[in-house]
């Protein structure tokens, strides 16, 4: 169950419709495909890891599949048969329940709000988990599916992974967990080994392109142009290329990227006045795509790490998640990010010189 308490959500772009109100999915046809048929031959797996990079549909596929389980309570039903996609209508009951975070089979485990600091936590805390596990405990209100949306996995911190992870062990009947991930390597293997991997690729230029012009807050906001030269720069990402949009980041990208390129040498007079500019009032957008960066640039040595067996690849690894950590951690206390800029710069370097 969603409570419609009002408060903030930590999985909302204010720029951005949020996933469980967009029926529309771009992309990720295949992946789709196999949701779809894994749950219409009655052997639906009970738990799926849906991975990807940020901003390339994750969320939006998983609440694809909610509506569709949802509303279709029997698998074998003609309507299941018969679909081509998980598509719903936004008019079905199910659907317009979901979308007002009212459908008391929904569960989205994700980083609440702490009301004392009137920000969020920094992860997904045990007691979070807690309330998932007893939401499985009770009786579907629908008398069908029950499904969790894990909005994000990367949050979980090591006792609420543990709790979930006894859930994953011991799921009850006709539920469906969704965890969505951008660093599933740095999940808990225990964790991993439960569940069903679906990996989402990036989208293309053009899918990144048609997602934008579908968002009237963006488009109405920019130059087609504009649009255009942020979905070619944002590596199939939706959130990347809104980023771009909002914060002038091409030439952030390019002033990262050059640092990057430069690895392991260091240029300390860009890299002091890249930490001097992310640090300014209102650089939240510039310090979140400077973050995007940096895990592109680790999740390429982790991704080519894979491939020749590399011995590092669990210190790449372990880095990518420290850093998604610590920006989290900026985030929620509202600390100095010089700090974490060049910190971060030197530790990259010290990863590309060996």
């Amino acid at each position: 169950m969603i409570e419609a308490d009002g408060l903030p959500e930590s999985d909302r772009r204010d720029d951005c419709p949020h996933p469980r109100e967009t029926s529309a999915l771009v992309g990720h046809r295949a992946a789709e495909q196999d949701l779809l048929n894994a749950f219409r031959s009655d052997r639906m797996h009970h738990a799926w890891l849906i991975s990807g990079a940020v901003g390339v549909g994750k969320a939006t596929l998983a609440y694809r599949l909610a509506r569709f389980a949802l509303a279709h309570e029997n698998p074998a039903s003609p309507e299941v048969a018969n679909a081509t996609d998980l598509y719903v209508p936004p008019d079905n009951p199910a659907a317009r329940r979901i979308a007002r975070m009212a459908h008391p089979d929904l569960f989205v485990l994700r980083r609440g709000w702490n009301a004392e600091r009137k920000t969020f936590y920094g992860e997904i805390r045990v007691d979070d988990v807690r309330r998932a596990v007893s939401f499985f405990g009770s009786t579907a209100g629908e008398g069908g599916w029950r499904v969790a949306i894990v909005d994000t996995a990367d949050d979980l911190n090591g006792a609420a992974a543990n709790a979930l992870l006894k859930a994953l062990e011991e799921p009850p009947a006709r539920a469906i967990f969704l965890l969505l991930s951008a660093t599933p390597r740095a999940l808990p293997a225990p964790v991993r080994s439960r569940c069903r991997s679906l990996r989402l690729d990036p989208l293309s230029a053009s899918e990144t392109l048609r997602v934008l012009t579908g968002l009237p807050d963006i488009a109405d906001e920019h130059e087609p142009e504009a649009l255009a030269a942020a979905a070619d720069l944002a590596e199939g990402s939706v959130s990347r290329a809104i980023s771009l949009l909002a914060s002038d980041g091409a030439a952030l990208r390019q002033i990262v990227g050059g640092l990057l390129e430069r690895l392991p040498a260091i240029d300390v007079r860009a890299a002091h006045s890249l930490a001097e500019d992310l640090a300014r009032r209102g650089g939240e957008e510039r310090f979140g795509l400077f973050v995007t960066l940096v895990g592109d640039w680790l999740h390429e040595r982790v991704a080519s790490g894979a491939a020749l067996r590399e011995p590092r690849l669990a210190r790449v690894a372990e880095l990518w998640e420290k850093t998604a950590r610590s920006a989290r951690e900026i985030e929620v206390f509202n600390l100095d990010r010089r700090p974490f800029v060049l910190e971060t710069l030197a530790q990259l370097a010290g990863l590309a010189s060996r």
